[in-house]
């Protein structure tokens, strides 16, 4: 398995408030964690953190190896670290508010499992087509699933920024969960809304479609069109593909 994750505070934010990294359990199970934070001044820089760092520790200590116990195992340290966001907003004045969205991924053996809260996306690219793994968790979407609004009206709707589920806002979370099969060369794609708002699914699949750029340049590709597009939020890319071969490596930006 090859993962790079590149992180960018884009054209138009004062600072960057998304935050991924990855880890492995003590069975060499891989799982990568994103995070959009929001909330004022800071507070959502601190949100999102604390999210991928806290899920990142807890699971860097299991031994967990079956689909079951691990989609249990996050739903319940996902809702954990949703009380622990809310009661640290509660502490600190200039924290108040604070919130995140969260994608994570688990690959293993030839499935992948993706837990989602908020409009941070996964994608699987497979066989040169481009999959949305994740439901975006927001008031644009709610509309556009009723048939109110169409596709294109979603792309600029004014309330496109308006999430119906995040970390820390109330006092438990539901916990999208989604399992596939994931084979040699497929690629899996988590990002903020960052890249998705300024990059559209066509051109996403163009990028990782091309054979002759490096895993690396993928992602510095993904990045670098979003800011061109405008930047107007922080853009974190985070691609993974499996491979042939024993060799995993991890690299970020």
């Amino acid at each position: 398995m090859h993962i790079f994750f590149q992180s960018d505070i884009g054209k138009k934010r004062k600072n960057n408030q998304d935050f991924a990294n990855y880890f492995e359990n003590n069975q060499g199970i891989p799982l990568a964690v994103l995070c959009d934070g929001m909330g004022g001044h800071k507070a959502g820089d601190v949100a999102s953190e604390m999210a991928v760092s806290h899920l990142g520790d807890a699971w860097k200590n299991t031994s967990l190896t079956e689909i079951d116990t691990i989609i249990e195992w996050m739903k319940e340290q996902i809702n954990r670290e949703n009380t622990r966001i809310a009661k640290k907003s509660t502490q600190y004045p200039d924290l108040e508010g604070m919130g995140t969205t969260l994608v994570a991924a688990a690959l293993i053996g030839n499935h992948f499992i993706v837990a989602n809260v908020g409009d941070s996306r996964a994608y699987h690219f497979i066989d040169g087509n481009l999959k949305q793994v994740t439901d975006d968790h927001s008031l644009v979407n709610e509309l556009l699933k009723s048939g109110e609004i169409t596709t294109k009206e979603a792309m600029n709707h004014p309330q496109k920024n308006v999430l119906t589920r995040s970390l820390g806002v109330t006092k438990q979370v539901e916990v999208d969960i989604v399992t596939a099969p994931i084979s040699k060369g497929d690629q899996l794609l988590l990002c903020s809304d960052g890249l998705t708002n300024m990059v559209d699914d066509k051109e996403i699949a163009e990028i990782l479609a091309v054979s002759n750029r490096s895993f690396e340049d993928k992602v510095g590709d993904l990045v670098s069109l979003a800011n061109a597009n405008g930047g107007y939020d922080n853009v974190t890319v985070m691609l993974t593909e499996t491979y042939k071969g024993k060799e995993r490596k991890r690299t970020c930006k």
